[in-house]
């Protein structure tokens, strides 16, 4: 499956119990941060596994911000590889392959601030159980296919309803496509960035 891009992210939200501890968010962002300049320099990038947890396969999402504005996001939904490999592909790619932006420049590397969301893996969910903030929506009718994070009708100020209209425009459908048998999935995310380790130092 190939990677996915997503809309404007940025909101860095709390985790009751983590799964990532500190060390491991930090490995991931600096594996994340390391990707790109290799690219960048065309060197080798180092894909020694960190740990058995971080080589788990999880789907993930990398958000880019260049001065607080999204500079590129791509992610997979389902898991298809290592978590540790999936955040450095998806890095690189937010970097260089997302369609909505010229690719990442020598100038700009050291200004970006990196999200990396993890995903659970996804489940059906009815319409009036979505939660606004713990759920991320996955939209799909025939050919049709949306997504949109959990972190962002937070940002956005969504309530619930225009969170699904808004998944539905995401896949190209009638905004109302979830009422008209539109397949709804859900996951939930652990999402963390440069911004939320800083602020904890």
């Amino acid at each position: 499956m190939s990677p996915r891009s997503e809309t404007k992210s940025g909101v860095i939200t709390s985790v009751i119990n983590p799964e990532f501890s500190r060390e491991e968010r930090k490995l991931l962002l600096q594996l994340a941060h390391r990707s790109i300049e290799s690219e960048l320099a065309g060197r080798r990038l180092d894909l020694t596994p960190p740990s058995e947890h971080l080589a788990e396969q999880r789907g993930a999402f990398t958000t880019l911000h260049l001065h607080g504005k999204l500079r590129g996001c791509i992610g997979y939904v389902i898991a298809t590889a290592p978590l540790y490999r999936t955040v450095a592909e998806t890095a690189r790619a937010a970097a260089f392959q997302d369609p909505r932006f010229q690719p990442i420049t020598e100038n700009e590397v050291a200004n970006l601030v990196i999200e990396i969301s993890v995903l659970s893996p996804l489940a059906p969910i009815r319409a009036e159980d979505v939660v606004v903030g713990r759920h991320g929506l996955l939209v799909a009718q025939g050919n049709h296919r949306g997504l949109l994070l959990p972190q962002v009708p937070v940002e956005w100020g969504w309530e619930r309803e225009e969170f699904l209209a808004q998944t539905c425009r995401k896949a190209g459908l009638p905004p109302d496509a979830w009422r008209q048998g539109a397949d709804l999935e859900s996951f939930t995310a652990e999402v963390f960035g440069d911004d939320e380790l800083v602020s904890e130092a």
